[in-house]
């Protein structure tokens, strides 16, 4: 992210773009003898269609009658991929598909009905690898990318380490000082 802005910006998004209905209008416009039965499921999807970016994921609902949640947390991310047809782009939106671990060929969850679609993938992708663009700058062992190491974990793999060393070296003096039991691996 360029700043911390973009960053609140994103997490306030909620609702689509009204952009969003002109797309759905003209897509049922587009065969005429099916205008009736789908002008109104696309009106009820494009109005209980919500987002809530956080912390932790990015949660997706619709429906009226039979209300579906989607619920991804940025951990499990494996791929982003922006899509737009003739007609999103005339209208300046595109879809962002994001892909799981989970199995499916298909995306998981496609986020609709924003202007913004760039900016929410880069979002995306920071938030996927742990970058956190209003916290310290990360200084990570090896190429760089990733957050620094939490100096606690490394503090108690350092005991864990010293602890297993001297324990080693007791049952080496421990078998060397007369017990006829069987040598432990060095």
């Amino acid at each position: 992210m360029h700043s911390s802005t973009d960053e609140a910006a994103i997490l306030a998004l909620e609702r689509p773009h009204a952009r969003l209905w002109t797309y759905y209008l003209l897509r049922c416009l587009a065969i005429p003898p099916l205008l009736p039965f789908t002008i109104l499921p696309s009106w009820f999807r494009y109005q209980t269609l919500r987002y809530r970016f956080s912390d932790e994921g990015i949660s997706m609902s619709w429906g009226i009658l039979f209300r579906r949640q989607v619920i991804i947390h940025y951990a499990r991310i494996q791929d982003i991929h922006l899509r737009s047809n003739v007609v999103e782009r005339w209208l300046g939106l595109a879809r962002v598909q994001i892909q799981t671990a989970s199995g499916h060929a298909g995306a998981e969850m496609t986020l609709e009905g924003f202007r913004e679609f760039e900016a929410i993938r880069d979002f995306l992708y920071n938030r996927m690898r742990g970058v956190r663009s209003s916290g310290p700058a990360s200084s990570g062992v090896g190429t760089g990318a990733g957050p620094a190491p939490d100096a606690e974990l490394v503090d108690t793999l350092r005991a864990v380490a010293t602890e297993l060393r001297e324990l080693r070296l007791a049952l080496r003096s421990a078998t060397d000082s007369g017990s006829t039991g069987p040598r432990p691996p060095s």
